[in-house]
């Protein structure tokens, strides 16, 4: 990625808006939570968030940065052709997740935030033919409002953009076959929660299969009628699980603001 300017003169908070700053916090508290939650693969995969404002920027985690280790000073602001515009660690970023994240970002004016993960869970559904089975009311919330992309090998090359957001369509859930999970949203708090539950229904359908009964999965009817009811919760708006969880984070390590 080539870089533009690391904008070192004054610290990240004081160089910036206070809408990025707000994005920058929640961004940052979206990584920690996703550590706490054991969704990490080390250094690797990303969550990104649109930088408010007419540029089209983009933040995403230097690289290097284990998840629980980010701050909203530490996050990489870039193009969505790939120039780091501040890069406040000096660690520029991993290509793969420009690649992934720029391309939904690019192409999808709705979404303010993306999500991947590679959980043992998520790659297992992955692999699995029949992918995500509506066998628990986690997975029904994404009954027929989940997309799938078939595995091309390492996310580095640009042409495989159009094949992938063609694919994510105008969804929020995606399965990337044989490699992991995305997931995106109008808001961070919102991108965590679709991730959340869906990491839930694939912890669960492993588990239920490794059971070795035979699986009982309710009508249509019933998993397309759990789909639109979690669609019209009228307290989702209000992010309650979002204020709670940042309270956690709060009590435990409030360093992810800094």
């Amino acid at each position: 990625m080539s870089k533009v300017s690391n904008l070192a003169e004054a610290p990240v908070r004081k160089r910036v808006s206070s809408e990025e700053w707000e994005a920058r916090v929640n961004l940052a508290a979206c990584y920690r939570l996703a550590a706490h939650f054991r969704m990490t693969d080390m250094i690797y995969t990303h969550i990104s968030a649109r930088v408010p404002g007419p540029q089209h920027h983009f933040l995403i985690n230097a690289f290097g940065q284990l998840w629980d280790e980010i701050g909203a000073s530490t996050l990489v602001k870039v193009t969505l052709d790939g120039e780091i515009v501040d890069d406040p660690v000096g660690n520029g970023i991993n290509r793969a997740g420009y690649v992934i994240h720029s391309a939904v970002h690019r192409a999808r004016a709705d979404v303010e935030c993306v999500m991947h993960t590679h959980t043992a869970a998520g790659i297992a559904v992955s692999a699995q033919e029949p992918g995500l089975l509506p066998i628990s009311q986690h997975a029904m919330r994404f009954y027929g409002n989940i997309a799938y992309h078939d595995y091309e090998g390492l996310a580095l090359e640009l042409d495989e953009q159009k094949r992938l957001v063609a694919d994510l369509g105008t969804h929020k859930a995606m399965i990337l076959r044989n490699h992991g999970l995305l997931t995106c949203g109008t808001s961070i708090p919102e991108t965590f929660d679709y991730m959340y539950y869906l990491e839930r229904a694939c912890q669960t359908q492993i588990n239920a299969l490794a059971g070795g009964a035979k699986l009982r999965i309710p009508p249509a009817e019933v998993a397309a009628r759990v789909a639109t009811q979690f669609k019209g919760l009228p307290y989702k708006a209000k992010r309650p699980e979002w204020k709670a969880l940042l309270r956690m984070l709060d009590k435990t390590d409030p360093s992810y603001k800094n």
